[in-house]
């Protein structure tokens, strides 16, 4: 959607709506499954005229969780039970030497400020990184102005070190991601990437409850310092401790 975390604003408010309705008339979609509880969703795709729209319960946002009830709803509508453990599948022949190097994806990006975790930290991590093993770390980030701040400010002092991976389609850093040892990111699109092809991924809670970060095997959470129960408004990532992440980087590496 163009709305207000794009650069184009085409779907805000009503007249955005309007516009969204008429898009959709266009496609002539059967069908629309909607996995939230948006009211402003349910009106769009009615009067956009879809013949049948599957949705979670309207108004049941606060505490929901968004995995159990996607599931209840495919298993109500397709009869399809769906695991919590999605998997990448890639046919692909090992691109990594096997060396004692480690490979580390570090996502520093996210969709939104509270979630990104300043640079400093990220150097500190690495610093720890660096004292232990021998590493070349993958930066998985956006272009967005917010994020390259971060990834050039990390490259100032290790760019023999690091490569970045915001010139690659989403695709194309799958082989990258899957030969990695571990990684370690905030609660972004990389941290979901990373454990679908099956690699431990330390993901950095710092604003979103914890279902966002626990519900794959390969998941490890870690939580802001004090902090015992994380959810939407947390805002805690000055809190998220480098020496906590390491601490976890130690258990699962070894």
């Amino acid at each position: 959607l163009k709305r207000s975390n794009s650069s184009k604003k085409e779907h805000d408010g009503i007249k955005g709506s309007l516009r969204l309705i008429k898009e959709i008339k266009k496609k002539e979609f059967h069908k629309v499954f909607i996995f939230n509880s948006s009211l402003r969703y349910k009106i769009i795709f009615s009067l956009a005229r879809v013949g049948k729209i599957y949705q979670f319960p309207l108004f049941q946002k606060k505490n929901q969780d968004f995995i159990e009830e996607s599931k209840k709803l495919l298993f109500k509508e397709l009869n399809l039970r769906v695991e919590c453990s999605p998997r990448i599948n890639l046919n692909l022949n090992k691109i990594k030497s096997k060396t004692l190097k480690k490979h580390i994806l570090l996502g520093i990006g996210g969709s939104g400020p509270t979630k990104r975790i300043s640079s400093t930290k990220f150097k500190k991590l690495i610093e720890l990184f660096k004292i232990k093993y021998d590493c070349h770390f993958f930066l998985g980030t956006g272009k967005s102005p917010e994020e390259q701040i971060i990834l050039n400010d990390i490259l100032k002092t290790n760019e023999k070190i690091c490569t970045p991976l915001d010139s690659l389609k989403i695709s194309e850093t799958f082989p990258i991601i899957s030969q990695c040892d571990l990684a370690v990111c905030n609660d972004t699109s990389f941290s979901h990437i990373s454990a679908a092809l099956g690699v431990n991924t330390i993901v950095l809670m710092s604003d979103t409850p914890l279902m966002y970060g626990n519900y794959s095997p390969f998941m490890h959470p870690v939580l802001p310092d004090g902090i015992k129960e994380i959810t939407h408004g947390s805002n805690a990532k000055d809190k998220i401790n480098p020496q906590k992440i390491f601490e976890k980087v130690l258990e699962l590496i070894n």
